[in-house]
């Protein structure tokens, strides 16, 4: 069974001749543990997407499953599959007055797991993902790029099933941007999960994904899906070679075509 099924998902804003139709109806599965990413164009419905399977915008058609459960109840997200899932935005949304170590084990202080447990899950996260030593720290004192460290590290706190990243590097200078998308692949390597990346870049999407899913303009429609054959680990060094920037301009010739 796949973890994540969106069946004629599609949404529109609004009633009548004034209408948005954001997103056409998208057919997709994603198999347990796959790296999917999605692109497209500026307004295409990628973020769209995105929140109908976070359970923060319901479809105006089709349905939306992790796990082979629904997400959306009529026009309510049912909260006991979203418990499978988790979700790191563009901006890390940390809570300023609180500790790294505490932003990271927020999720587990709602559902009132001990605080031992907290401290200890919150700590070995902020070590795998690169932030060890900071955990006392507030937000503040931390970097744009650390801070998304944190905000990844807060979105496994939970182990979830499904991890959904929008654009979480988009607001990162170059080469900080590398550094975490390699950061992001080892973290998945020790902990995998099934993970839908929504990013503007195609060298990031290929790089990071098993499959690359491409989105017309508005409405977003699927153009194409471009398997990527490169194994993991995979190393900065293979977006220099031939085979990778063959898949990246396939990508771009589907986004193209579509345009």
């Amino acid at each position: 069974m796949p973890d994540v099924d969106l069946v004629g998902a599609a949404k529109r804003y609004g009633n009548g001749p004034t209408a948005v139709e954001a997103l056409a109806p998208v057919d997709l599965s994603i198999e347990h543990d796959e790296v999917i990413a999605v692109v497209g164009p500026s307004g295409c419905g990628k973020t769209t997407l995105l929140r109908m399977l976070a359970g923060l915008t319901v479809p105006s058609e089709g349905e939306v499953r992790i796990g082979g459960r629904s997400v959306w109840s009529g026009e309510r997200p049912d909260r006991t599959v979203l418990a499978d899932l988790a979700v790191v935005f563009q901006e890390a949304n940390l809570l300023p007055w609180m500790t790294v170590e505490a932003n990271v084990a927020l999720p587990l202080r709602i559902r009132k797991v001990r605080r031992a447990e907290r401290v200890e899950r919150a700590r070995a996260l902020c070590r795998l993902t690169g932030i060890g030593g900071f955990e006392r720290r507030r937000p503040s004192d931390l970097s744009i790029g650390m801070r998304q460290r944190a905000a990844i590290a807060r979105g496994l706190i939970e182990s979830p099933r499904v991890l959904l990243l929008d654009e979480p590097f988009a607001a990162l200078d170059a080469l900080t941007r590398e550094t975490l998308n390699l950061e992001l692949q080892r973290v998945w390597t020790d902990r995998p999960c099934t993970m839908v990346l929504v990013t503007h870049s195609i060298s990031e999407a290929v790089f990071l994904a098993d499959r690359v899913v491409s989105l017309t303009a508005r409405p977003g429609r699927v153009a194409g899906i471009t398997e990527v054959p490169f194994p993991r680990p995979r190393q900065l060094a293979l977006q220099h070679t031939a085979a990778f920037q063959e898949l990246v301009r396939q990508v771009r010739g589907l986004l193209d075509e579509a345009a």
